[in-house]
């Protein structure tokens, strides 16, 4: 959820630590600090504000350090003031021991307690300060920091990553995760820490991926870590396959409309491997995937957010066109549901950071029920889920800075359709010639997507209807409707606007009671079997009153009239409509927001990966 940067260097890295969570500030942006050694001792500056004013005070203060830790937060424990800002200190005795945190330690009561007992006074909300403390407590005896972290996290109970200083120790940065993403960087006298490899490309792109319980000691000379059971270990390097141009907005106003105009390409990435093969096969999953599609008998999909309602989307074609049966769980509900384990399940998790810690929960969970045919869909290759499942699939969309998921989500879509296909082969649904002639479609996917792009225009005048709004509602049917659902979580997440989607054939169920001339409704109008029960919706609603925007296909019988206004993409899609569909929506999203003055690639309350439950 937080962003950490830590360097050990035998150069100034000052420019590092703020250039790193500049970079991961979509990550959290109630508050940044940084904490550094300059001629022996450890100080630190915070700020409410954003990491361009943390810059600001480095720039007046002059700072240059050779080791250091920077954070940029999103609040957990405490409310987003200076005094619960990131580094928190600890000093006592002539030590002073500086932390950074992403994640919650659910036992710090009794910590906080026993360190109160010890002398140790509080001055945030934070558990957090309880974690420095503690450390602090175990150094002060005559550890290193890096066994004083070592013995305090044995004792931390929840979801951590952490970094640590000390005044005592100049050239050392001490890490430990668990649960949250963490990460090592090695570079030329000179190594690092931090909570994505996106924030280091400037230095290296060789990292190393922590593991679950692992604590690692950084100097500039080398890197030391020990497992959870305390035994030194060798993690494998791996060559990072970002590029720095890669998380750069170019000429776009924000990173979301950049990944919006992103996605023809990145699906094509996604899905290099099928275009360019004649037939689809089991092992685009993983080497076991034939075997483990043979026994399967059901698919149980597990997400949140925007990944669920892919997992929604893929419920209609595995049963449509697989004839797979599949349910569909929100993974932070589905960890605390006592689960009837069927033989013969997928369990099937999907994640654009691969860290959710509900869904990665949610995974162990099923584990735990004796679901152990897992598959990940993500868009991190060295995530947390992706290593803890049997079965991979890696969507290629590339960094997406924007909190509001975009290329993502239509990553995911691909990747899905792509999994139906091969269970539909596996159950003998899908004929040689109904697989190449959906080859065909996915090969010619990315330039429908490409035309879809070119209504910005028609969508940005109908965002300026929205500005003033403060209610919308979306409609869909069939495998539209999770697409309703993606649409107006996206209004609602980056403009502010209360928005909710309904399936539309529940209109008269309750929803109808709201369209009046001061709602209008969105709908999703593919030419599909379902159109014509849809325009009857759309007539219930034109008869109370309210002011229709209709996404139709081309080749859709959807007439502009009076308080019904229709923008026309491409012809019909047939089973891949909702990729295409979901453009224009983002689109609206995105211009509402801009003309209502939000923080877009910011929005209020939010943050990007969600490490924390």
């Amino acid at each position: 959820m937080c962003g950490i940067v830590g360097a050990a260097s035998t150069r100034n890295v000052t420019d590092l630590l703020v250039e790193g969570i500049k970079k991961l500030e979509y990550r959290g942006y109630d508050s940044t600090g940084i904490a550094f050694l300059r001629n022996g001792r450890l100080e630190r500056l915070r700020s409410t504000g954003r990491v361009a004013q943390l810059e600001e005070l480095v720039r007046e203060k002059g700072v240059r350090t050779n080791t250091g830790l920077s954070h940029t937060r999103w609040a957990t424990h405490g409310a987003p003031t200076e005094a619960n800002a990131h580094p928190h200190l600890s000093a006592r005795d002539g030590l002073e021991i500086g932390i950074v945190h992403n994640g919650i330690v659910e036992n710090h009561g009794p910590i906080r307690a026993r360190m109160k007992a010890a002398g140790y006074a509080f001055s945030s909300e934070t558990d957090t300060e309880v974690m420095v403390h503690h450390v602090h407590s175990l150094a002060a005896g005559g550890r290193s920091l890096f066994e004083a972290v070592k013995a305090a996290s044995r004792e931390w109970e929840g979801a951590y990553a952490v970094g640590f200083v000390s005044s005592r120790e100049p050239d050392v940065v001490v890490g430990a995760r668990k649960g949250s993403p963490l990460l090592v960087g090695l570079g030329e006298q000179e190594n690092f820490l931090a909570s994505d490899a996106g924030a280091l490309l400037t230095r290296t792109r060789n990292v190393v991926y922590l593991e679950e319980g692992d604590v690692v000691e950084v100097r500039p000379g080398g890197v030391a870590i020990c497992d959870r059971e305390e035994r030194p270990v060798q993690r494998p390097v791996t060559r990072s396959r970002l590029s720095a141009d890669a998380v750069e907005r170019g000429p776009y106003a924000h990173y979301m409309q950049k990944e919006i105009f992103e996605q023809p390409g990145a699906v094509a990435n996604t899905l290099e491997m099928v275009t360019n093969a004649q037939s689809l096969q089991p092992n685009l999953f993983g080497a076991e995937a034939a075997e483990v599609f043979a026994r399967t008998r059901q698919v149980l999909l597990l997400a949140c957010g925007t990944s669920h309602h892919a997992g929604l989307v893929a419920r209609y074609w595995l049963e449509s066109i697989a004839g797979v049966p599949a349910a569909v769980e929100i993974a932070s509900e589905y960890r605390y549901r006592a689960p009837v384990a069927s033989p013969g399940t997928l369990v099937l998790t999907i994640s654009q950071s691969g860290e959710t810690a509900d869904t990665i929960a949610a995974l162990r969970h099923a584990q735990k029920h004796g679901l152990t045919d897992t598959l990940a869909i993500c868009n991190v290759p060295e995530s947390a889920l992706m290593r803890q499942s049997k079965l991979r699939f890696l969507t290629r969309a590339g960094p997406e800075i924007g909190v509001a998921s975009t290329k993502a989500f239509t990553t995911q879509l691909a990747a899905l359709f792509v999994l139906t296909l091969v269970l539909a082969k596996a159950w003998r649904r899908l004929s040689p010639e109904g697989e190449h002639e959906l080859i065909r479609q996915l090969r010619h996917l990315p330039g429908a997507m490409e035309a879809v792009l070119s209504v910005e225009p028609q969508v940005r005048e109908w965002a300026r209807r929205f500005e003033s709004k403060q209610h919308a509602l979306f409609l869909g049917r069939g495998v539209h409707f999770p697409i309703a659902m993606e649409g107006a979580l996206k209004l609602k997440e980056i403009s502010y606007i209360h928005a909710e989607a309904y399936a539309a054939g529940e209109l008269k169920h309750g929803p109808l009671a709201l369209v009046d001339g001061n709602m209008p409704v969105v709908t999703v109008a593919p030419n599909d079997q379902l159109l014509d029960k849809l325009k009857s919706n759309m007539q219930e609603v034109r008869a109370r009153g309210g002011e229709l925007y209709v996404f139709a296909d081309r080749d859709a019988r959807v007439a502009e009239s009076e308080g019904v206004s229709v923008i026309r993409l491409v012809d019909h899609a047939g089973r891949l409509s909702p990729i295409l569909h979901v453009i224009p929506l983002q689109l609206l999203a995105y211009h509402v927001a801009v003309l209502r003055g939000t923080d877009v690639d910011k929005p209020r309350n939010l943050a990007k990966s969600v490490t924390v439950e």
